[in-house]
């Protein structure tokens, strides 16, 4: 089961949260998400562990646990269906228009007018 660790202490190691689940039975991988540019931690994770009844009870006992002051979240991770990933350039279909009256963003005419 690929279980989603959420809310966590920037400074927390993937060691750390891998004694965590393994209290729970064998893990076969940690992932701290980090940022690419950075290499911080961006306070979330993914925990792989093969047995499911281990894994539903790792879920049970440190879903809401404190961790370094910070409550955890954890929970079965479901993957996203393909046609819900976001695309680089925000596109999300439609005419971008976020309400109002077409572009005119400062309100009736003021933006659009001219003074000589």
């Amino acid at each position: 089961m690929n279980i989603f660790v959420g809310s966590l202490p920037f400074s927390i190691e993937e060691a750390d949260l891998r004694e965590s689940f393994e209290a729970y039975g064998t893990v076969d991988s940690v992932k701290i998400i980090t940022d690419k540019f950075t290499g911080r931690s961006k306070g979330f994770g993914f925990v792989e562990m093969p047995n499911d009844d281990e894994a539903q009870k790792a879920i049970d006992e440190l879903n809401g646990a404190v961790v370094s002051g910070r409550t955890i979240v954890v929970n079965k991770s479901e993957p996203k269906p393909e046609g819900e990933r976001r695309s680089f350039n925000n596109n999300r279909g439609g005419n971008n228009n976020r309400g109002g009256y077409g572009n005119n963003r400062g309100g009736g005419d003021r933006g659009n007018r001219r003074e000589y």
